[in-house]
């Protein structure tokens, strides 16, 4: 009596005699693939490829092999963008720039606010509910008809191409692109608490944020510390002078929370190390500095 004919299980009418080694299924040529015994389905294949773990650095970032830094060119892409738009609608610094609390006159003159409102004068900021300066006022930078004007967006931009690429790298995209907002957001909430009457615009308190992170990241990492080092000994003393021009306050929120939030990522015992967990202690971060405005809004505004 003759054997029944085998044949390949996804294509029946092409007779075989090989199976798969992992499946014992019969394939045909067109669904072989080399292994290293034999030869696999495509549907082992597959299941192969999903049940390996992507490669990944200490800080749960994903390894991608020399890929282009995307969110760094996103980011630098808005704040770009944020500056064109400065240039053709002149209002926009004062809408939507990192403001806490002044009493503003028909004609746009401020004046300090001091927990009372008067006729006339209308209270303008984060103490009036406009949460979203503390955002906003990272991707604004000086107006071009100011003295530093432009070079702001320059030297900030090209701190954030450079710090950014390095960090990117190693805390992965979603990671980054938390520590950047945070940091900016950590810069705003300082700049409330000490200057409330002042307003502040750019990405330094961010930048600020990606230093600091560069600075965990080389320690962790147990690289040579002497040129990072004198890296961040420049970027404090650059907070130092600047301090005379810009807001000091902003930098070192964002020194500070950036630091924080590498730390965290860094140094957590492995078995916190997961994106749950990290993405819990972001939430708990964001939720203490909303309290903190929160505070120091109800202090302002005389209801605390």
């Amino acid at each position: 009596m003759e054997a029944a004919a085998t044949r390949c299980y996804r294509h029946p009418s092409y007779e075989t005699y090989v199976r798969c080694t992992r499946c014992d299924r019969y394939i045909c040529p067109d669904c072989m693939r080399e292994a290293s015994v034999g030869h696999h389905c495509v549907e082992c294949v597959k299941e192969g490829q999903a049940s390996v773990r992507r490669a990944r650095t200490v800080f749960g970032g994903a390894v991608r092999g020399g890929a282009a830094p995307l969110v760094t060119y996103v980011l630098m892409a808005l704040n770009i963008l944020a500056y064109v738009v400065e240039v053709v609608r002149s209002g926009t610094v004062d809408r939507f720039g990192m403001l806490g609390a002044v009493l503003v006159d028909p004609d746009g003159g401020q004046y300090y606010y001091r927990g009372e409102t008067y006729p006339g004068l209308e209270l303008t900021g984060v103490a009036d509910g406009e949460w979203y300066r503390l955002l906003t006022g990272a991707f604004l930078h000086l107006p071009p008809d100011t003295s530093f004007g432009v070079m702001h967006l320059v030297f900030n931009m090209f701190a954030l191409w450079n710090l950014g690429r390095i960090v990117e790298g190693q805390l992965g995209r979603a990671r980054y692109l938390a520590l950047y907002l945070l940091s900016a957001v950590g810069g705003s909430v300082l700049v409330y608490l000490v200057s409330p009457e002042t307003t502040a615009v750019g990405a330094s308190g961010a930048i600020f944020g990606l230093a600091a992170s560069f600075y965990v990241i080389n320690r962790r990492l147990g690289r040579d510390m002497r040129a990072v080092n004198r890296f961040m000994a420049g970027f404090l003393l650059w907070m130092v002078i600047s301090a005379a021009f810009t807001s000091w306050e902003g930098h070192l929120g964002g020194l500070l929370t950036g630091g924080l939030v590498t730390f965290g990522l860094a140094y957590a015992p492995a078995k916190l190390r997961t994106s749950a967990t990290q993405l819990a202690g972001g939430v708990v971060l964001v939720v203490l500095l909303a309290a903190v405005v929160a505070v120091r809004t109800a202090s302002l505004t005389g209801t605390l």
